[in-house]
């Protein structure tokens, strides 16, 4: 019997999740998952608090460990990566971001660099390219030498984005990325990665709390409760009153600005 052909590596799921779940001291954080993330969109995790989104991305970027299954990337059993070539392909940016004191915005994108030349290696001709063109693209040159200290909450995230710009990867994983921001920072930095995914072919996962969000910038919500997949689809598919009644508990009626635009929710 001939051998399936491959996989072509457009067509093959960013990740694939199978049979993923996690425990800890005897409670279930997320039940038995299997999912398959495409490549090239920005994903999206919504659900209410405790229902798994953080801890999903947490294994995803390889933090912790699952306790059943297996997680595939880019068709990779994700434990078979080393530390460097992981990095290489794959940015984290977790809710939590401390920064060394005094630190500047170009000295914070240049970290995005680490995989790429080591602890002791040169900080070559690329690696200063790809920082002029991270700094670039999310807007930020402006800001290169300021001390991350003196910068707002938007201006802050978009330096961290910067960074995992520099890192160079095809995949990013974020984790609230607007959690702490005004509105108009968070539609800022929402473009700037809806501007990423298109400019770069970016894959993109991030956790989002506001649902109008997740549909307006989102290709595809995945949404989760009590640890388990509840729903999965286009915010066309998602934003119905059945799927976010059952996903928050609450009633919501759906609005349409004009036709061909995303759906929105409000509270009824």
């Amino acid at each position: 019997m001939p051998l399936p052909a491959p996989v072509p590596a457009q067509m093959m799921p960013k990740f694939s999740l199978q049979g993923i779940s996690f425990t800890v001291t005897g409670r279930s954080i997320l039940q038995p998952l299997d999912l398959d993330l495409a490549a090239g969109n920005t994903i999206g995790l919504i659900g209410h608090n405790g229902s798994g989104k953080s801890t999903l991305v947490r294994l995803l970027a390889r933090q912790i460990r699952p306790s059943t299954g297996q997680i595939l990337f880019e068709g990779r059993r994700l434990e078979s990566w080393s530390n460097r070539e992981f990095a290489r392909h794959l940015a984290y940016l977790p809710q939590q971001t401390p920064v060394p004191a005094g630190t500047s915005v170009r000295e914070l994108v240049n970290f995005g660099r680490y995989p790429w030349h080591g602890p002791l290696g040169a900080f070559g001709r690329v690696d200063e390219e790809k920082v002029g063109e991270a700094l670039e693209l999310t807007r930020t040159t402006m800001l290169a030498e300021r001390s991350v200290e003196t910068l707002s909450g938007g201006e802050l995230q978009r330096a961290w984005i910067a960074a995992l710009v520099a890192q160079d990867t095809k995949c990013l994983l974020l984790d609230e990325p607007i959690s702490a921001l005004d509105i108009a920072h968070q539609i800022a930095v929402l473009e700037l990665v809806q501007t990423l995914t298109k400019a770069r072919g970016l894959s993109i996962v991030m956790v989002l709390h506001d649902i109008n969000m997740a549909s307006r910038y989102c290709d595809e919500i995945i949404a989760l409760r009590d640890g388990s997949l509840i729903a999965k689809g286009s915010p066309n598919d998602i934003m119905t009153p059945e799927h976010l009644k059952r996903i928050y508990g609450v009633d919501f009626t759906i609005h349409h600005s004009s036709e061909g635009d995303r759906p929105s929710a409000l509270l009824r």
